[in-house]
């Protein structure tokens, strides 16, 4: 297997192609079905094929299109326990630390990000077992810091997945910079972050579908950093109707 050696967590070079305008309607049309089959007990697996085939998806395109989707009632679910950015004010909260920032340094390097029907702002990227920092990670840290500053003043807790290679070093950069500014934030690399944030009392910080699918509140702050930080952000829209 080749060294990973991006310098960017940018887009893939057939991706200016693949989410053009004109594969825009195929896709909210996917998304469409897929959701609908969502809500009537099909597996995300066969639902997938079935609406991918349909469309002669590309798998970047399906993996798109999947994360853009869910069942109504998972999307009234999740915007029920969705809490504004007004509302995090004076209290802390838990972040899920590679789904965000990951997401933050796709869209600071141009990469593609996924409009999804529960309102969530998702990337293509994927981070399986093998975490590399690329040149926008200080950066996506940074504009995190900021943002925080002014939405809230209390206890910031990252979870990082112990089992991905490099997050010890990711964890001591999140320190480090929160030294350097005073924020009050706090790193632990655990085993399992997901379980521990789907029971956390805390206010969740992730797009991750596992999560939000859990009675937890949560804020979207992947997406109003993405609209308030980032500028030009290449957004497609799934949603469709």
């Amino acid at each position: 297997m080749c060294p990973d050696n991006r310098q960017h967590r940018g887009a893939h070079p057939a991706d200016r192609k693949l989410f053009s305008a004109d594969q825009l309607p195929p896709l909210r049309e996917a998304v469409a079905d897929l959701s609908w089959l969502l809500g009537r007990g099909y597996s995300i697996n066969s639902a997938l094929k079935l609406a991918g085939d349909r469309y002669d998806l590309t798998l970047r395109q399906r993996l798109a299109v999947s994360r853009a989707s869910c069942s109504d009632r998972q999307k009234d679910y999740r915007q029920n326990n969705r809490l504004t950015p007004d509302e995090i004010k004076g209290k802390s909260l838990a972040i899920d630390g590679f789904n965000l920032i990951v997401t933050m340094e796709a869209a600071l390097s141009g990469g593609v990000l996924i409009g999804c029907r529960d309102g969530c702002i998702r990337d293509l990227s994927s981070v399986h077992g093998s975490y590399r920092a690329v040149e926008e990670t200080e950066r996506a840290i940074r504009v995190i810091g900021e943002a925080l500053a002014q939405k809230t003043s209390e206890q910031v807790l990252w979870l990082l997945d112990k089992p991905v290679s490099n997050s010890g070093r990711l964890a001591q950069k999140i320190r480090d910079l929160a030294r350097e500014h005073n924020w009050p934030w706090a790193v632990d690399v655990v085993m399992n972050p997901d379980r521990e944030l789907r029971s956390s009392d805390q206010i969740v910080v992730t797009s991750d579908s596992m999560i939000l699918d859990r009675p937890v509140k949560w804020v979207n702050l992947g997406a109003t950093l993405i609209g308030e930080y980032v500028e030009q952000p290449w957004v497609v829209d799934l949603r469709g109707g």
